[in-house]
């Protein structure tokens, strides 16, 4: 069953992490979290922007990192989240490739191994499932 996604206002949010409110919408001011918000201009935090405030929470109350230091680590955070993906797709990209030349390689010996065999015994014939039949004169 899908868990159906809530929104939490800043009071139910500042209790989940008991924190004031004024610390939330500092957070906001500062662009760390950037809950929606409703017709009324009511702030709603969705649960991935809980998590995000959980994560600024733990880095300014319980690591002691400044504002600037966050900002810094979640811009890096998402930097290496890029180029993760990045990555990701070159790896499967050269695994392509990498398949790709192997079996090319492999038909290219499997045809110079038949003209070998037809150089070396010209009599010799191949039949499709790769047995030497010797042709009677």
């Amino acid at each position: 069953m899908k868990r159906k996604k809530g929104h939490y206002s800043i009071s139910s949010v500042a209790k989940m992490f008991s924190v004031h409110q004024q610390t939330i919408r500092l957070y906001e001011k500062e662009g760390l979290i950037s809950p929606k918000r409703s017709a009324g201009n009511t702030r709603l935090f969705s649960d991935e922007d809980v998590d995000r405030l959980e994560e600024v929470i733990y880095l300014t109350h319980k690591l002691g990192i400044n504002l600037a230091g966050v900002e810094m680590i979640l811009r890096l955070q998402k930097q290496i989240k890029k180029m993760q993906k990045e990555m990701n797709l070159m790896f499967k990209h050269a695994q392509s490739e990498l398949t790709k030349e192997t079996l090319h390689a492999k038909e290219i010996i499997k045809d110079s191994a038949t003209r070998l065999a037809t150089l070396k015994h010209p009599k010799e014939k191949k039949l499709k499932d790769d047995i030497i039949v010797i042709k009677e004169d």
